[in-house]
C-alpha cells in the first residue's frame, strides 16, 4: 500500500514539472514582409525552411513563430523590433541602410554581372566583413544572406534598348536617392510613389514605367498596366537575415550552430525560389501580352557608364570610399573566380 501510495505521489509530482518542460521551450518571433507561400516567395522560404530545420534539430526546444506578410509592421519596423529585441529575428532587404548605411554600395548600379557573382561576394570574405561591420554598428547579427533578384524597367508608352529611350519618360521608384539619382543619370524622370499606389499610378498614367524584380511584376499583375520589359538587371537585391545579438549569445552554443546551419540553407532556399520564379516568370510575362528585351553587351555598357559613376558619387558622400572599393574588388574577384 505504501508502495502504491509513493508510486501514485511521483507520478503526481512528476505530472506537474512535464508542463513546465512543454512551456519552457524557447520562441523565436521571425518577421518578414513577403507572402508566406514558400514557392512562390522568396522570404515566405526562407521562414518556412528555417523554422522547420531549427524545431527539427533542436527537437522543439527553439520554436519559431514566422509572422509573414508585414503583420508585424514594414521592414523598417521589423529591423527597429529585432534591434530593441522585442522580435528575435526578421529577414529585411533594402530598409537596412536605414540602419546600416554601408549596405548602399550593394544598390551601386550594374554592380553585380550575374546572380552567381553576387552570392560568391556575399557569402565570401566581403559579405563576412560587412556582417561583422553590421553587428558592430547596429547590435545584430547576419545569420546568413538572400536575394531579391534583379530589378528591371517596365514602361506603358516604348521599349527601352538604350539610355536615349528612357528620355522624357516617367518612372516610379522607391524613395531612395540612390534609385532617384540612378533614373535621372539614364535621361529618365524619377517619381517616388508608395508602392501601396503603383499599379494604380501606371494604371492612370501618372508615370510611364517602374522597375522591380521579374517575379514582383508577374506577382502584383503588373503586365496588365505595363507593355515592355527590358531586362537590363540594373541592380541586384539581398535579403539579410537578422537576429538580435543579446538573444543570439542568451544561447548555447551547440543552439547558436544550428540556428547558423538553418539560416544559411533558408537563404539559399529563398535565392533557388528567386530564381525559378525569375526564369518561369520571364516566359509568363511574354504569355500575358509583355514585349521582353534582352540588352546586348554593348547596350548594357551603355546604361552601366551613365548610371554607375552617378550613383557611385552619390554613394561615396554617404558612406565614402573604402566601402564602394571594398565591394567593387569584391565583384571583380567574385568573376574571375567564376570564369576561370
Amino acid at each position: 500500500m505504501k508502495r502504491l501510495v509513493k508510486s501514485t505521489f511521483l507520478f503526481f509530482v512528476l505530472s506537474l514539472f512535464i508542463p513546465l518542460f512543454v512551456v519552457s521551450a524557447q520562441e523565436i518571433k521571425f518577421g518578414h514582409v513577403d507572402p508566406p507561400d514558400p514557392f512562390t516567395s522568396k522570404k515566405g522560404a526562407i521562414g518556412v525552411v528555417f523554422k522547420n530545420l531549427v524545431e527539427a534539430e533542436t527537437g522543439g526546444k527553439i520554436q519559431v513563430k514566422v509572422f509573414p506578410a508585414g503583420q508585424l509592421g514594414a521592414e523598417r519596423e521589423l529591423i527597429e523590433a529585432t534591434k530593441l529585441g522585442t522580435i528575435q529575428m526578421c529577414a529585411v532587404s533594402a530598409a537596412i541602410a536605414g540602419y546600416y548605411k554601408e549596405a548602399q554600395v550593394l544598390d551601386i548600379p550594374y554592380l553585380f554581372p550575374s546572380a552567381p557573382v553576387a552570392w560568391r561576394v556575399m557569402d565570401g570574405p566581403f559579405g563576412k566583413e560587412m556582417a561583422a561591420d553590421i553587428l558592430k554598428k547596429t547590435g545584430m547579427r547576419v545569420l546568413a544572406y538572400g536575394e531579391t533578384g534583379f530589378r528591371n524597367f517596365t514602361t506603358s508608352t516604348k521599349l527601352i534598348k538604350s539610355p536615349a529611350d528612357m528620355k522624357g519618360l516617367k518612372f516610379r521608384v522607391m524613395e531612395s536617392p540612390v534609385y532617384i539619382t540612378l533614373v535621372k543619370s539614364l535621361g529618365g524622370s524619377p517619381t517616388p510613389i508608395a508602392w501601396s499606389e503603383t499599379y494604380t499610378a501606371l494604371q492612370q498614367k501618372v508615370v510611364d514605367g517602374q522597375e522591380n524584380p521579374v517575379s514582383v511584376i508577374l506577382s502584383n499583375k503588373l503586365y496588365e498596366v505595363q507593355k515592355y520589359i527590358t531586362l537590363d538587371q540594373h541592380t541586384y537585391g539581398v535579403d539579410f537575415i537578422l537576429i538580435n545579438e543579446k538573444f543570439f549569445q542568451s544561447l548555447p552554443k551547440e543552439t547558436q550552430n544550428i540556428l547558423k546551419t538553418a539560416a544559411i540553407i533558408a537563404g539559399n532556399c529563398g535565392r533557388a525560389v528567386q530564381q525559378l520564379n525569375s526564369a518561369i516568370g520571364v516566359t509568363q510575362l511574354r504569355e500575358k501580352g509583355m514585349e521582353v528585351y534582352v540588352p546586348t553587351e554593348a547596350e548594357k555598357k551603355q546604361f552601366k557608364n551613365l548610371a554607375q559613376p552617378a550613383v557611385i558619387e552619390y554613394i561615396e558622400k554617404q558612406v565614402g570610399k573604402v566601402w564602394v572599393d571594398k565591394v567593387m574588388k569584391a565583384v571583380k574577384q567574385a568573376e574571375a573566380e567564376i570564369l576561370k
